[in-house]
C-alpha cells in the first residue's frame, strides 16, 4: 500500500530544494517527482518540456547567490539581450543530425519556425526530437556534435527578430 503522507513529504521537499527532480524507491514501490512538466516526444517517449530563456542570465556561483556578469558593450549588449537562449531539457548526447551521414538539422544563420526540430539529444539510447520554441534565425549553435550535454546547458542561441 502507497503511504500517500509519505509521498507529500518527498513532494515537499523537492518544492523546497534547488533540485529539479527527485526518484525514491521504497519497499518496491518507486516515485518520481520532477517540477519541469513532461511532454510526449518522438515514439511517445516521456521527455522534460525544452525551457527556453531571454537574454542574460547571471551566473550562480557555488554557494547559489547570483554572480555578477560583465555586461558587453554598445551594439554587442543590445545583440546579445535580443537573443532566446534554447536550453537542453535533459542529459543526455547532442546530435546535430538523425543519422551520422545526413545533413544536419538547422545551421547558424538559418531560418526556424516554432515546432521545428533543431536537434536530437539521445538519453539511455531513446532518441528525443528537441523542437524550438521560437520563430527566429540561429545566432550560435553552443556544442558540438556528439558532445555529452547537461540539463539547463545552452545549446543555441536564436533571433527572435
Amino acid at each position: 500500500m502507497i503511504d500517500l503522507a509519505w509521498i507529500q513529504r518527498v513532494i515537499d521537499m523537492v518544492e523546497g530544494a534547488e533540485i529539479d527532480s527527485l526518484e525514491v524507491s521504497r519497499w518496491g514501490t518507486r516515485v518520481r517527482v520532477a517540477k519541469s512538466p513532461t511532454i510526449q516526444v518522438g515514439g511517445g517517449t516521456p521527455a522534460a518540456a525544452p525551457a527556453v530563456s531571454s537574454g542574460h542570465q547571471a551566473a550562480s556561483s557555488a554557494s547559489g547567490a547570483p554572480r555578477p556578469e560583465a555586461e558587453p558593450i554598445g551594439e554587442a549588449a543590445e545583440a546579445a539581450s535580443s537573443l532566446v537562449d534554447i536550453v537542453s531539457p535533459m542529459v543526455g548526447t547532442f546530435f546535430r543530425a538523425p543519422a551520422p551521414d545526413a545533413p544536419a538539422y538547422v545551421d547558424t544563420g538559418d531560418k526556424v519556425n516554432k515546432g521545428q526540430t533543431l536537434c536530437i539529444l539521445e538519453a539511455m539510447k531513446l532518441m528525443n526530437e528537441l523542437e524550438s520554441e521560437v520563430a527566429g534565425t540561429i545566432r550560435e549553435i553552443c556544442v558540438e556534435n556528439g558532445d555529452p550535454v547537461e540539463y539547463g546547458q545552452v545549446l543555441f542561441r536564436v533571433d527572435p527578430a
